[in-house]
C-alpha cells in the first residue's frame, strides 16, 4: 500500500508484512542448501527472507513475463505470422557489497522453477569492464566499476543482439579471483526465455559532458529494471566485513590478485578496506550509482541486518 504523503510518489510502498501476504500459494521451490550456496559471502539470507521476500517478488514478474509472451502471441496473430520470441531482460543495480549478486541468484533460481519460463540466464556487467591492461593505459585502475570503466559499446551489442533473438550470443567472463577479464573465456547466451543482467552501472546514463554521448542506454534493453538500496553507512559495514572475510578466504588462494593482503591484521584489513571505499567505491556510490535509482521500476531496501524491510513498485 502507499505511505502517508505519497500521493504524488510514482511508487507504490510495502512494508516486509505487507509484501509476504502477496505470495498468496506460491510454493517455495528451494531447499535451505539451495539458499546457502546461492548467497553470498556477507550476506545473511534466510529461508523466511526468501519466502516473504522473494517469492511474492518472483510471483510478480512471473505475471509481468506471463503479459509479455501473450502480447508476443498476440502480435503473431495480428501479423500471420511466427516470429522469433525474445528474451525478457531484467536489470539489477546498486552498490558494491548492497548484496545485488545474491539478489540476482536467487531471482534466477526462484524464476527457472516456473513452468512458463525454465530457461533463465543471469549475465554480470563486470565481464564488460576493460581489460585491466586497457585501464593501466587510460589511468583507470583506481576507477574500477566507474562508468568509463566498462566498454559499453560491447554490452549494448551484446544486448542488442538478444533483443533481436540473436542465438549463441557470447559474454566475456570476469574473475574476480585474478582481479581481470578472463581472455578467450566467454559465457553463452542461448535463446533464453529471461536474462537477468546484474551490475552497478546497468541503469547509469551518460553524463552531460561525455563527448561520446549515446541516444542508446543498457536500460533502454530492459523490460524491468530492480535496485537494490540501503543506507550508505550499512553497506560500508557490509563492505569492511566482506573484505575481512575475503582476507581469510579467497585472498590466501596464491592465485589471487589480493595476495599479498591476505597475511593483513584485521585492525590493518579494516583500515584499507575503508581507505579503498572512501577514495572508490562511495564517490562510485553518490555519484554514478545512487542518483539512477529513481530509474528503477522494483526498489528492494535493505535494513542495518541485510533484510529487505521495503518494497517500492513503480505505479503502471
Amino acid at each position: 500500500m502507499d505511505v502517508p504523503n505519497s500521493k504524488y510518489s510514482p511508487y507504490l510502498f510495502f512494508t516486509k508484512e505487507e509484501w509476504a501476504d502477496l505470495r498468496y500459494n506460491t510454493p517455495l521451490t528451494l531447499s535451505h542448501d539451495e539458499v546457502e550456496e546461492l548467497k553470498g559471502l556477507n550476506d545473511k539470507l534466510s529461508m523466511q527472507e526468501v519466502s516473504e521476500v522473494y517469492l511474492p517478488l518472483t510471483r510478480l514478474l512471473n505475471l509481468y513475463i506471463s503479459a509479455s509472451q501473450q502480447l508476443h502471441s498476440v502480435t503473431d496473430t495480428f501479423l500471420g505470422k511466427n516470429t522469433r520470441k525474445v528474451p525478457y531482460i531484467i536489470g539489477i543495480a546498486g552498490s558494491v557489497a548492497v548484496g545485488k549478486s545474491t539478489t540476482a541468484r536467487i531471482i534466477q533460481a526462484l524464476l527457472s522453477r516456473w513452468p512458463n519460463h525454465p530457461k533463465v540466464d543471469l549475465v554480470t556487467t563486470d565481464g564488460f569492464l576493460y581489460p585491466n591492461s586497457v585501464l593501466q593505459q587510460k589511468g583507470l585502475m583506481e576507477k574500477k566499476g566507474f562508468p568509463e570503466s566498462y566498454d559499453i559499446k560491447k554490452l549494448i551489442n551484446f544486448l542488442a543482439r538478444l533483443k533481436s533473438g540473436g542465438s549463441k550470443v557470447k559474454a566475456p567472463v570476469y574473475s574476480h579471483l585474478v582481479y581481470d577479464i578472463l581472455p578467450d573465456t566467454f559465457l553463452e547466451v542461448n535463446k533464453p526465455d529471461i536474462v537477468i543482467v546484474e551490475g552497478i552501472n546497468v541503469l547509469q546514463t551518460p553524463k552531460n559532458n561525455d563527448k561520446n554521448l549515446s541516444s542508446v542506454y543498457v536500460s533502454d534493453f530492459f523490460d524491468l529494471s530492480i535496485y537494490v538500496d540501503a543506507a550508505e553507512t550499512d553497506i560500508y559495514r557490509w563492505y569492511v566485513e566482506r573484505f575481512n572475510k575475503l582476507r581469510e578466504t579467497a585472498f590466501t588462494d596464491p592465485e589471487s590478485y589480493f595476495k599479498k593482503f591476505a597475511n593483513l591484521s584485521e585492525k590493518e584489513a579494516e583500515d584499507l578496506a575503508s581507505d579503498i571505499w572512501t577514495k572508490i567505491n562511495k564517490k562510485n556510490l553518490r555519484v554514478n550509482i545512487k542518483p539512477t535509482i529513481n530509474r528503477a521500476d522494483i526498489i528492494l531496501k535493505k535494513d542495518l541486518n541485510h533484510s529487505v524491510s521495503q518494497i517500492k513498485i513503480r505505479k503502471m
